[in-house]
């Protein structure tokens, strides 16, 4: 077995192992790191979706802090016409492997092993990472610490089956499989109604698919973000600072949860597919105007629930059945992206961390974070871990208000740690900090305002939010026992 040595051993060369990594190697005054993932580059999932992804967000927001992911260009054509651009899974795979290869491993202070996995601990208290191609392992002295980087538990449709059956005879395939379509088909199924979900419906639509011959199941609405709302540049300030405050003076005003997202709704923070259909979910998604506009061209959509089996005749959902075409596709879109669970302590002693999102909907900004935790702030797991509370994934809609909380008392928390503010003003990946002082005063007083207005609310909305949490409090919870309930009958 072979040896070697490293200060820090991460494991997962994903968004987060990768943002981690960057971050560390430039604050930690000469460490050495170590990465190891199953791929064999760097990016994780992105290494396995679809070959039409792109971010739903500005490239701006994403990527690793050291180094833009893309440019300042904005798209002139298509559903995001005047927004900034959108990396493609491509692109973000280029700037994984670009850092990594013109500026980590060159340093000699970075290995990255490729197409291994980690094996966990041996005897002696090494850690062993054991090689996907032939088996043979390594074994890993690590001299600070192990950063755990696959966590979150990333699933894309492509390397996760479908969670229903499927008879033989019926096509089912991820979306990966949509430019290959060599045929017409009678109908083409989206199953899920994600962010997978919407793409695929998106690429059917715009690339000549009649709408007509789309069917899309969508088990729960979502809210979605305005994605003209979270644009970079000077310019885009005072919409991105006032998006910020409408969000503020929503909370401050509303007197129940109901009345906050209608509020929300009111004022362009959230959008909803369809005007007649009460959202139930919040998964961070951002769409624009157009994509919307689009996306109700699909008439033909299916609300009774997840599926739970397709025959060759038959569709069976939760809630009933639906018919099936000779020849139908069907597109698998139900990998759950970033399975919510339960948070774990971020600094696990003086041995372990643990990455996990520290700010709501910022996987890399929240590595690069803890990367600088770790090495500005002194003391144990004891003083860091204040500073790095998880923030529970989305799901349910309450899920906005319970992320806008715990990022709010998160980034309280940092305003007390000056060398953590001098980095926030320098970080790529902290857009808010870094152009504070461009936005125009009265949009910024108007947060402020707005801010402490709100402060008095979030008790009252967590609390009611832990009431419709609660077995028995949700509507959607309620209906899903009693289906339950029959289907076992």
């Amino acid at each position: 077995m072979e040896n070697i040595e490293t200060d820090y051993l991460v494991i997962g060369a994903g968004a987060m192992g990768m943002a981690f990594a960057d971050a560390l190697f430039d604050l930690s005054g000469g460490a050495h790191i170590t990465l190891v993932d199953r791929h064999h580059r760097p990016g994780g999932h992105w290494n396995d979706a679809y070959p039409f992804v792109r971010l739903h967000q500005p490239s701006a927001f994403y990527g690793l802090n050291s180094q833009p992911l893309g440019g300042d260009a904005i798209d002139t054509a298509g559903t995001n016409q005047g927004l900034a651009e959108m990396a493609t899974g491509q692109a973000v795979l280029d700037h994984f492997d670009q850092v990594l290869r013109r500026k980590l491993l060159p340093s000699g202070r970075v290995r990255f092993v490729a197409m291994a996995e980690h094996a966990g601990a041996d005897a002696q208290g090494r850690q062993v990472l054991r090689s996907l191609l032939d088996g043979g392992e390594t074994a890993v002295t690590v001299r600070r610490k192990r950063v755990h980087a696959t966590l979150t538990g990333t699933q894309v449709p492509a390397t996760h089956p479908p969670r229903y059956a499927v008879s033989a005879g019926v096509r089912c395939v991820p979306p990966n499989a949509l430019p290959g379509i060599a045929r017409p088909h009678p109908r083409y199924t989206v199953v899920g109604a994600g962010k997978t979900g919407m793409d695929a419906c998106l690429w059917l639509l715009q690339n000549g698919t009649d709408p007509a011959r789309i069917r899309w199941v969508v088990p729960h609405d979502a809210w979605f973000i305005d994605r003209a709302n979270v644009q970079p540049g000077v310019a885009q300030l005072p919409r991105f600072f006032g998006a910020l405050a409408a969000q503020m003076e929503c909370v401050a005003q509303a007197d129940s949860l109901d009345d906050l997202f209608d509020r929300l709704e009111a004022t362009g923070q959230l959008l909803r597919l369809d005007a007649s259909v009460r959202p139930t979910r919040y998964r961070c998604a951002t769409v624009t105007q157009a994509e919307l506009a689009e996306l109700r061209r699909i008439t033909g959509v299916l609300r009774l629930g997840r599926v739970r089996a397709i025959a060759p005749d038959r569709l069976v959902l939760e809630r009933g059945a639906a018919d099936v075409l000779p020849g139908e596709l069907f597109i698998d879109c139900t990998a759950d992206g970033i399975p919510s669970r339960p948070g774990v302590p971020v600094f696990e002693g003086e041995h372990a961390i643990h990455l996990q999102m520290v700010r709501q909907c910022a996987p890399s900004f929240s590595a690069a974070f803890t990367a600088a935790v770790e090495c500005l702030v002194d003391g144990g797991a004891e003083v860091r871990n204040p500073l790095c509370v998880p923030i529970p994934l989305p799901q349910h809609d309450v899920h906005w208000v319970t992320m806008q909380a715990a990022t709010l008392a998160n980034r309280q928390r940092w305003s007390g740690h000056p060398r953590l503010m001098q980095w926030l003003a320098g970080s790529r990946l902290d857009y808010g900090t870094r152009m504070r002082s461009q936005v125009p005063a009265d949009v910024m007083e108007r947060y402020v305002r707005a801010a402490k207005a709100a402060q008095p609310r979030w008790p009252a909305l967590l609390a009611a939010c832990a009431r419709r949490q609660a077995p028995g409090g949700n509507p959607v919870a309620r209906l899903k026992a009693r289906e339950n309930a029959a289907s076992e009958s």
